[in-house]
């Protein structure tokens, strides 16, 4: 019986330091800070299309017509 209770107590020892090092350790940190990373990078990603979609949409591509049909307008 004294036995039993001997293993008992080195195994729930053992447990405990485990579980001590598992709550203590910081290994699964950088993942928070990658995702917000990504996050980042897609928002700005986002931002910096929609930015040349507005200019390229109402500014470049209109006078890129115009320009194109007086280049063939052979009527003069």
């Amino acid at each position: 019986m004294k036995n039993l209770f001997c293993k008992l107590k080195n195994k729930l020892g053992a447990a405990a330091v485990k579980s001590r090092s598992i709550l203590a350790g910081n290994a699964g940190e950088g993942y928070i800070d990658t995702a917000i990373k990504i996050l980042i990078a897609v928002v700005l990603g986002a931002l910096l299309l929609a930015g040349l979609y507005a200019l390229f949409g109402e500014t470049v591509l209109p006078t890129l017509v115009q320009r194109i049909k007086e280049m063939f307008n052979y009527a003069g």
